[in-house]
Formats: structure tokens, C-alpha cells, sequence
């Protein structure tokens, strides 16, 4: 089984802490659709064995696409690729996008999942993080979206400065009681050439303080699994039958392909990404050529992705795959190397599986790194 991600590079506005690629000019969207459809089609050998059990509309913000935007793209995938009967298909939206009308209109595409970028429910958090949407149509658009459809994800930020444990846990109740069966949470991080990193150089936004976002991190796990929740990944909690299909694949290493200006893809052997620049990805894309640059993964590539994506989630790091898929050097090597934490109960061993503990999981990130081989 395979996914394909569609990215949408465009957004209203721009977040504060954003990095993703993404234009907020809508100038070139119309040739953008097509120059997605035209990958797409001219992708499809590479996916001629392969059948697609995930199609993820990701971005920037996709719900700018009207619903023939979003129809005439999911028509190019069934034409060209081999679809299962009943595939995961999730569109990624902003509240300000999600009007009572365009949920409605939305259940009536092949839409079955949506990712909603709520981040947080109070106006002060929104404002700060400069978000196109109020409280008021974060809460509006669920008590709709939960109507008319089944699997609906949010996304929450924690560790904002100047949010309590009280506030934090009033942001997670709200979400709660609007019944989301699957909530992807993320501290507050920031990334270099963005807006917050440049408001908190010049003392207009505090610095995030990572004893802050430990603390909500805590908060968050222990509220979530309390309520039934399934911590199956570092950022993702999900209802039992409510993991998202699209981000597992990512994590067990399964391929996918990316599709649009930075999207990435993955074929087992090789990892391949796309411009991150519009124009060119579209001039590309005129002349039937591949706007992307392909790198051949070596074993300690492939090592050091299993490590990190294995530690993130409930299913671990398996020590006899290691030594069958890597070799007994590879495995003696992790050993090595993770016996420290062992010791500090960060890590711990069950069933021949490798896992962070609870108190290791806000550190996985880090420990993953110090188990890498360099090349």
C-alpha cells in the first residue's frame, strides 16, 4: 500500500512560526491545479505495482481549492493509479475556510477526513501566532464539521508564551468536548527566516521556554490517554481506528509520493523532493520534466530514519529487525549507545522492542540523534 500528498503552496496569510512553503498570492492557483494534475499523470509508472490506500491534500492551506479544484485532482489520481475501495482521503483546512455551507459541500466530495488547523481556541494565542481565523470560527466550524463528518483531526499548539497549565488545559477540554477523535499536537518552535524568530529578536514576543512546553506536554498526554486516546505517535494522539492512515505510512516506512512545489517522496531505496519555488515548479512541469533532485539512501541513512521514526511511535525500534534488516554491527551499535538512557529510564526494552518512556517521549528527538551512526 502506498499514499500520494498533493501540496497546496498557498495560504491567506502568513503564520508567525511558519517554514513551510506556500505563496500568499493566489495569482498563479488555476495554473497551479493543472500543473498538479500534470504530475500526477506524469508520475504514475512509478506507482504501476503499487496500490494507493491514502490521498492527503496538504500545505500550505488546500481548503482555498473550491470543490471542482478538489474533484478535478482526486479524478486525475483514480485515472492514473490503482485506488483501494475505501481510501483515507484528507484535506487539510483552516476554520476561517470552513463556512456551515462549505462543510456541507465538502461531505458531498470524496473528502472523507479533514485536519483542521485549529491551533488554539483563545483570540490571544491566534493573534500572536497571526492565524486568518478567530475563536469564534475555530468553535463554529466544529460544531458543524463533527456533523457531517465521521474522522476529524485538529491541530493544537502548545508551549506559547504567556499560556498557563490552566489555559493549556482549558484548550485541550474544549477540544474534548466537541467529541475530535484525533487531536496532532506540537510545541511552539522556532524556525529560522520566519516572523516569530524575528519578533522575538527584537523583544516584541517572549522566547518559548521548553520547561513551559515539557510541562503542557505532560498535561497533554496524561488528559488525552485519560479520554481514551491513543498515543501512537510523539506529536499524535487517536481513538482506536482513528490513527491517521496518511502519517502512519510515513513512520512504518511505506512509499508515497509527493506531488506539488517541496513535496517530498519516498520509494524504499530513495528519497526525492520537488523545488520549493512556484514558478520554476511550474515552468518545469510546462516543459513535461521533473522539477526534483533525488538522493540514493546508504544503510546509515536507512538506519538512522528507522531509529527516529521507531522511537516517535508505540511501535518502537524492533532490535531483531535491526539485526536482520542492518547486521549484528548495527545492532551492537545501538546497544552501545543506548544504554546511557536505559540507565536515566528514558528508554526502556519490551518484547525485544526498543521505546522512550513517558518521561523520555519529550526527549525522543534528541536521544533519536545520539543513537545516529554519522557518515
Amino acid at each position: 500500500m502506498s499514499g500520494i500528498y498533493i501540496h497546496i503552496p498557498f495560504c491567506k496569510q502568513a503564520c508567525h512560526y511558519c517554514d513551510f512553503h506556500f505563496s500568499t498570492s493566489m495569482k498563479k492557483k488555476d495554473e497551479m491545479v493543472l500543473a498538479l494534475a500534470k504530475e500526477i499523470a506524469m508520475r504514475k509508472n512509478e506507482f504501476i505495482n503499487e496500490t494507493v490506500e491514502t490521498i492527503y491534500f496538504g500545505g500550505g492551506t488546500p481548503s482555498v481549492l473550491t470543490n471542482d479544484e478538489i474533484n478535478f485532482l482526486l479524478s486525475e489520481v483514480y485515472k492514473n493509479y490503482k485506488v483501494v475501495e475505501h481510501p483515507e482521503i484528507t484535506l487539510e483546512a483552516n476554520p476561517d475556510d470552513l463556512s456551515s455551507d462549505r462543510i456541507s459541500e465538502l461531505s458531498n466530495t470524496l473528502i472523507n477526513r479533514l485536519s483542521i488547523g485549529i491551533q488554539s481556541f483563545f483570540e490571544d494565542d491566534l493573534q500572536l501566532m497571526n492565524r486568518a481565523h478567530n475563536a469564534d470560527e475555530a468553535k463554529k466550524c466544529l460544531e458543524t464539521a463533527t456533523k457531517y463528518f465521521d474522522n476529524v483531526s485538529i491541530d493544537l499548539i502548545y508551549g506559547i508564551p504567556g499560556m498557563s497549565n490552566e489555559k493549556w488545559q482549558q484548550n485541550i477540554q474544549t477540544a474534548l468536548d466537541f467529541g475530535i477523535p484525533h487531536i496532532s499536537s506540537y510545541a511552539l518552535t522556532v524556525e529560522p527566516k520566519t516572523a516569530l524568530k524575528k519578533l522575538i529578536q527584537t523583544g516584541k514576543i517572549a522566547q518559548p521556554k521548553d520547561e513551559v512546553a515539557e510541562a503542557h506536554f505532560m498535561i497533554l498526554v496524561d488528559t488525552l490517554q485519560k479520554n481514551g486516546f491513543i498515543h501512537y505517535e510523539l506529536s499524535n494522539f487517536g481513538k482506536s481506528d482513528y490513527f491517521s492512515k496518511n502519517n502512519s505510512a510515513y513512520w512504518l516506512g511505506k512509499k508515497y509520493m509527493g506531488i506539488g512545489p517541496s513535496a517530498h517522496s519516498y520509494n524504499g531505496i530513495s528519497r526525492s523532493w520537488n523545488v520549493a519555488n512556484n514558478s520554476l515548479y511550474l515552468k518545469t512541469i510546462e516543459k513535461k520534466e521533473l522539477p526534483s533532485e533525488v538522493e540514493v539512501l546508504t544503510v546509515e541513512d536507512r538506519y538512522n530514519e528507522y531509529i527516529m521514526t521507531g522511537l516517535r511511535t508505540i511501535w518502537g525500534v524492533s532490535l531483531e529487525r535491526i539485526a536482520s534488516e542492518f547486521g549484528v554491527t548495527y545492532l551492537e551499535y545501538l546497544q552501545k549507545q543506548a544504554q546511557k538512557f536505559l540507565e536515566d529510564e528514558l528508554l526502556f526494552i519490551e518484547n525485544n522492542i526498543l521505546k522512550p518512556t513517558l518521561k523520555g517521549k519529550f526527549l525522543t528527538d534528541g536521544i533519536a540523534s545520539d543513537l545516529f551512526i554519522l557518515n
